[in-house]
């Protein structure tokens, strides 16, 4: 099954099932759920609800605009340096094994055809193509071999990124910066991780290829891991850390991506508002890289 988050003709946001593909209509699952303060999304993961069962009372309605696919997560727990090859490209001489996880603030999400805003004019924006689950149920503890039935589904997320010494948290966290959808996919119509591809296109180049099996951690060995430090709930968002050929963003660029298998996520890129950055960590951090070329140039498949 494939879930939208959604507002309807009248401003409502919805949550409903969807196509592939398709985005103008959705099965309107928001009245056959419980009630709560919670977004519709939220509301479904949480009920664990048989929304087969619910289709056949669903009304088909139009989308009027596609929102995060969870507009209110209640925490984007994130992976830093899970490929080796982006290590390499980054100049890290840490990866996850030595680094954890960090935490992006929820606030920052948008969704499929909106626009991430880049703040300052005097520093350098990349992006960052990851896989992501969405988790369905709470969870601690979990053991690796079982950490996949705290997925709720899948769905493809931008960690965009300002480059610099400032704790990634905060370069990760401004408002726009985790694009995530359209849609979250449920595991049993997504083929095995390890078979999945990512790519992700900047004005129609290919920047970013990879195969999800090259991940230094998995994403059952992240789901535990992260469940021994922190319980998860319904509706948070693991995302897995991006492959190398990040590359700068600038005003007007658009960003296009796509996992196997997961429907197609694009934002644009503004800088409309943008200032003096208030802080001086531009020198510092992790070198990134300068060539832009696009992947298919570089000799990558």
């Amino acid at each position: 099954m494939r879930y939208l988050s959604f507002l309807d003709a009248s401003g409502r946001q919805r949550v409903g099932a969807v196509q592939a593909g398709s985005l103008d209509t959705a099965r309107d699952l928001t009245d056959l759920l419980p009630g709560g303060d919670a977004s519709p999304m939220r509301r479904l993961i949480a009920a664990g609800a048989d929304a087969a069962a619910l289709l056949t009372a669903a009304p088909e309605v139009e989308v009027a605009t596609v929102l995060p696919v969870v507009p209110d997560p209640g925490k984007i727990v994130a992976a830093p340096v899970n490929y080796r090859a982006h290590q390499a490209e980054m100049n890290e001489a840490s990866h996850i094994d030595s680094l954890g996880v960090f935490l992006k603030a929820p606030t920052s999400v948008i969704g499929h055809g909106d626009v991430v805003r880049l703040p300052y004019t005097d520093r350098r924006f990349d992006q960052e193509g990851e896989f992501a689950a969405i988790i369905g149920r709470r969870t601690r503890d979990v053991d690796e071999t079982d950490a996949l039935g705290a997925v709720f589904g899948y769905t493809s997320l931008l960690d965009m990124t300002m480059r610099g010494g400032e704790d990634r948290s905060v370069r990760k966290s401004f408002d726009t910066f985790t694009p995530v959808g359209p849609t979250v996919v449920t595991p049993d119509e997504v083929a095995p991780i390890d078979e999945l591809e990512l790519r992700l296109w900047v004005e129609g180049d290919l920047r970013q290829r990879a195969d999800l099996r090259d991940l230094i951690w998995s994403l059952p060995r992240l789901i535990a891991y992260v469940s021994s430090v922190m319980t998860l709930l319904p509706g948070d968002i693991v995302t897995t850390g991006t492959p190398e050929g990040v590359g700068e963003v600038h005003d007007g660029d658009r960003i296009d991506m796509e996992i196997s298998g997961l429907d197609r996520l694009g934002v644009g890129v503004s800088d409309a508002g943008a200032v003096v950055c208030p802080t001086r960590g531009a020198r510092s951090g992790p070198v990134p890289p300068r060539d832009l070329t696009p992947v298919t140039e570089r000799g990558v498949r």
